[in-house]
């Protein structure tokens, strides 16, 4: 398990990386105007537009894992409908304090 990173809405893409590396972040990569990733070589804050954003307008954890069901077994979590992309299987559950995570396994 690891965490992946950081998922932050954002409605004006272009203001909110100039912003990131304005902090002084690296931008890894940018998926045109719907994604793109900061990171200061630890952790990735994923800027996300609303059709990437796994909880409408919220800012989400997301959390790496080897075995996902297992995982949502383990947690005894009433996950989400699990969505496979095009590198990984994911669902989001709900913490005790009632913030989003998003859970996801690498597709190999």
């Amino acid at each position: 398990m690891k965490i992946g990173h950081v998922i932050v809405p954002a409605g004006a893409l272009d203001a909110q990386l100039a912003f990131y590396t304005a902090l002084g972040l690296t931008t890894r990569f940018r998926d045109g105007d719907r994604y793109a990733a900061v990171t200061d070589g630890t952790v990735t804050i994923g800027l996300a537009d609303a059709s990437q954003q796994p909880v409408a307008g919220r800012t989400v954890l997301s959390i790496q894992v080897d075995d996902l069901d297992a995982c949502v077994a383990s947690l005894g979590a009433a996950a989400g409908l699990v969505v496979t992309g095009p590198h990984e299987r994911r669902t989001t559950v709900t913490d005790p304090g009632g913030n989003p995570v998003v859970l996801y396994e690498r597709l190999s």
